[in-house]
């Protein structure tokens, strides 16, 4: 029984894309559920359906479900271990657990100033020194990172570290963040990784608007 990974429009849900490049960037086999968001009550209740949380992502396998994007990929790493989603060396593992951990829970301000939109125009915008912050410390992340482990991704080969910090990678994009040339190399990387291509394109060929998401 494949996999099925229920997620949120592929043009706003930065939380679904990590999951869903982890997954289709190394080859596991998924069915796609596509639930959009704020759309009224009864997509609310599909998604309730599937988990208690409310929320999106949500990966079922069988009789296990498993929701927040994290939780996903860790499930993953440890269904498919030869994917590779994390490191095999054990203080390269824990180095890349951590960042994509600091991921999870950090960077409020970057998130709220600057929201995942493939169809906002290029543009930077004014932001406050918490984002300016936030910038700085994403950078310096995937700078030591490359710089220690070789590149092109942030470990070496693709992980769950790069699936983490793929929305940002569309962040910098989409504002026009100034990035150094060791940050510039990294996002190429990412930007020609297929499943990244393939995300992205589907979410530029989504109509829906979410007036909430447009107001930069």
């Amino acid at each position: 029984m494949a996999l099925t990974l229920v997620i949120g429009n592929k043009n706003y849900s930065s939380w679904s894309m990590r999951p869903w490049l982890a997954l289709r960037a190394t080859d596991i086999a998924f069915d796609e559920v596509v639930i959009p968001l704020y759309t009224g009550a009864a997509d609310k209740q599909r998604i309730l359906d599937v988990s208690p949380a409310g929320k999106v992502p949500v990966l079922v396998d069988g009789d296990i479900t498993v929701w927040d994007s994290l939780a996903i990929i860790e499930y993953a790493a440890e269904r498919f271990p030869e994917a590779n989603l994390w490191p095999q060396d054990r203080a390269r593992r824990a180095h890349a657990r951590s960042v994509s951990a600091e991921m999870h829970s950090g960077f409020q301000a970057l998130r709220n100033e600057c929201g995942m939109n493939l169809h906002r125009p290029v543009g930077a915008k004014p932001l406050s020194a918490a984002a300016e912050a936030d910038i700085a410390r994403i950078q310096a992340i995937w700078s030591e990172c490359r710089q220690r482990y070789g590149g092109p991704y942030l470990f070496g080969g693709f992980s769950g570290a790069d699936a983490m910090y793929a929305p940002v990678v569309h962040r910098f994009l989409t504002y026009a963040i100034a990035t150094s040339e060791e940050v510039s190399a990294y996002i190429a990387a990412m930007t020609a990784l297929p499943a990244f291509q393939q995300w992205t394109k589907a979410g530029l060929a989504e109509t829906l608007v979410i007036e909430k998401f447009e107001q930069d």
